[in-house]
């Protein structure tokens, strides 16, 4: 190949500039030209791509988001969108692409990939929910953030003896929640997919009390009652649901914070910025070997290869042994 792409979609996360400078620069050194996909699927089809040189990414490393923007694109999911985005790349000669993002970014590099154009894909997402990879670009900095705010948050919690309830990000997946939870000392941790009881929370913070602690904390993740079939979450907020009723059940001051966007920003941590720049080499030299319909993983400390349509089948799951010891840890 003589000249490849890069494009970030669907939702932003700390790491995707690092996975950009990796493959821009893996693929100059191959002699490749490099292209940039500015706002997705949507800049895709409206032809707005760009050169990328060493010196467009030489100062990107250590920036949260993505230099080259993203966007939701409705249009890209018909058939009429996903052929002029292909008549766009091969406007511009270019060969194959590496997809950084989500299931929807990895779906738009699928059907790509059906319209004989070559892809490789990247999980980038701070859900952590895509299948054939232990840890998602983003994921280790959204679990930073968290825990900061949590150790800010107790602070305040002792000073006033108050029950902290936090919603943290996640769609209708538990990870951010569990291991910011599991490395935070949360008093209870409340996860989608891990059968929960409001009472047993109640008789947990009554229990913390007894023993002479007049705070706690509970963190929520934000799919908590969200509907498993549609895959969405109720409008109203699953921290507040919760906070009511232990408020209502307990008298207690009960405060709740939802710590929203800010999980999504933010310097990536070592953890990202190494595996974003693993994956997008590897990504690259993919590409150039001819590969397709791949996406780059991490599994048991070393880069994985599988195909995109294992990672879309087989979505990532929380391990429960870690759910059990984080109860165990707040029982005693």
């Amino acid at each position: 190949m003589k000249k490849i792409a890069i494009i970030t979609s669907g939702g932003d996360a700390p790491g995707m500039n690092a996975v950009i400078r990796a493959a821009t620069l893996t693929g100059i050194n191959a002699g490749c030209q490099v292209f940039g996909v500015k706002r997705g699927y949507q800049g895709l089809i409206t032809g707005e791509i760009v050169e990328l040189t060493s010196a467009a990414v030489f100062d990107i490393l250590h920036r949260g988001g993505t230099v080259l923007h993203s966007a939701r694109c409705p249009k890209f999911g018909t058939e009429a969108g996903q052929k002029k985005a292909l008549e766009q790349l091969e406007n511009f000669q270019i060969e194959g692409m590496v997809v950084i993002g989500g299931d929807g970014s990895f779906r738009g590099a699928q059907a790509l990939n059906k319209l004989g154009f070559t892809t490789v894909g990247i999980p980038a997402t701070i859900d952590n929910d895509i299948g054939c990879t232990d840890f998602s670009v983003g994921f280790d900095t959204a679990v930073n953030t968290v825990l900061d705010a949590i150790n800010k948050i107790r602070d305040t919690a002792s000073s006033h003896d108050r029950v902290y309830v936090v919603e943290v990000m996640g769609k209708n997946s538990g990870f951010i929640a569990l291991y910011s939870g599991l490395s935070g000392g949360a008093d209870a941790i409340l996860i989608p997919e891990i059968e929960f009881d409001l009472e047993s929370v109640v008789k947990r913070i009554g229990e913390i009390n007894r023993k002479g602690r007049e705070y706690s904390i509970v963190l929520v993740a934000e799919g908590l009652f969200g509907d498993p079939i549609s895959g969405r979450f109720i409008a109203e907020s699953s921290a507040f649901k919760v906070g009511t009723y232990i408020n209502e059940q307990t008298g207690r001051d009960t405060r709740i914070t939802i710590l929203g966007h800010i999980q999504r920003g933010g310097s990536p941590s070592a953890l990202d910025r190494t595996l974003g720049t693993r994956f997008g080499a590897k990504a690259t030299e993919l590409l150039l070997a001819g590969e397709t319909n791949k996406m780059v993983g991490w599994v048991r400390n070393e880069i994985k290869v599988s195909t995109m349509d294992e990672a879309i089948a087989n979505k990532n799951q929380v391990d429960p042994t870690l759910y059990q010891l984080t109860e165990i840890l707040a029982a005693v």
